[in-house]
């Protein structure tokens, strides 16, 4: 009751992390990354974080692909699996997917749970991304295929031919889930009542900072979106960067709010996974 009372009445943007409502977020139980959870309605149980692969991920290549190339992207999703960590999202936009598929090869794949995204809109272009994402990545399929950084409030007019294309897609056994990853307001409103949408990927942090609108008005739209039976995975946990001074309220908030069933982390280092492996077991209690 505590945590649905704080949802309604608490949440003022950056002004949260004045004064951070602990107590309020506090849980009874620890929380790891490696918990195993199921994605909303989708019946896919994953952990709780993702190893992202796309930070400032752009024209086919992100801080992971330049900075470790292809191995050490792979010897990081490797280490994370050992550890139990088994959500991997790439996009076409990180150029990671051959960093994917090299630590594919020495994983057994229905271990792994897989996110992809594809910046195409038609149903001709999303259809060829996709038999071009299975080379790349080395898979015959995909566990969850998003529209990428989708801004257009329309889009389910606008982008009918993509969205049938993963239909398809996903009656065929190709895909598990699709969705989309919201980066304006309007698109966000617009899945959160949008049948076709089984996932969403929605950037959600305590200051409000590089989401689609303030704490509050996302919370609501969030709120609604989950009432519909979507799954919603979250991003910019830490505000891309902007909210490194706050990382244990941004966790606490991630787990306490009770709005994702998951979420994504841009990690390039396994300092960055080690710390977050700390923290967030002592962020879930923290009262």
């Amino acid at each position: 009751m505590k945590r649905r009372h704080f949802i309604r009445t608490t949440l003022a943007g950056s002004a949260l992390l004045s004064a951070f409502p602990y107590e309020l977020l506090a849980g009874d139980t620890r929380l790891y990354p490696h918990d195993r959870v199921t994605l909303g309605n989708t019946g896919i149980e994953l952990s709780r974080m993702a190893m992202g692969t796309g930070t400032n991920g752009f024209g086919g290549s992100s801080d992971q692909t330049r900075k470790l190339g292809i191995k050490g992207v792979s010897d990081l999703l490797r280490a994370a699996f050992d550890d139990g960590i088994n959500f991997w999202e790439t996009a076409d936009q990180y150029g990671s997917h051959p960093h994917v598929k090299e630590a594919l090869k020495k994983t057994n794949r229905e271990e792994v749970v897989i996110l992809t995204k594809t910046n195409s809109k038609t149903y001709k272009n999303v259809k060829s991304d996709l038999d071009r994402f299975k080379q790349e990545l080395g898979t015959d399929y995909f566990d969850i295929v998003l529209l990428h950084a989708v801004t257009d409030g329309n889009w389910n007019t606008n982008m009918k031919g993509a969205m049938e294309a993963l239909a398809e897609a996903k009656e065929e056994g190709t895909i598990r889930a699709h969705g989309l990853s919201c980066h304006s307001l309007e698109a966000l409103q617009t899945a959160a009542d949008e049948p076709w949408v089984d996932v969403d990927l929605a950037r959600f942090n305590p200051g409000g900072a590089r989401m689609d609108a303030d704490v509050d008005t996302v919370q609501k739209v969030l709120t609604r979106m989950k009432k519909n039976g979507k799954a919603i995975l979250g991003m910019k946990v830490y505000g891309a960067g902007l909210l490194l001074d706050k990382k244990d309220e941004c966790l606490q908030f991630q787990l306490g709010t009770g709005i994702t069933d998951a979420f994504t982390m841009g990690i390039d280092n396994i300092e960055y996974l080690r710390d977050i492996q700390k923290r967030l077991p002592e962020a879930s209690v923290r009262g």
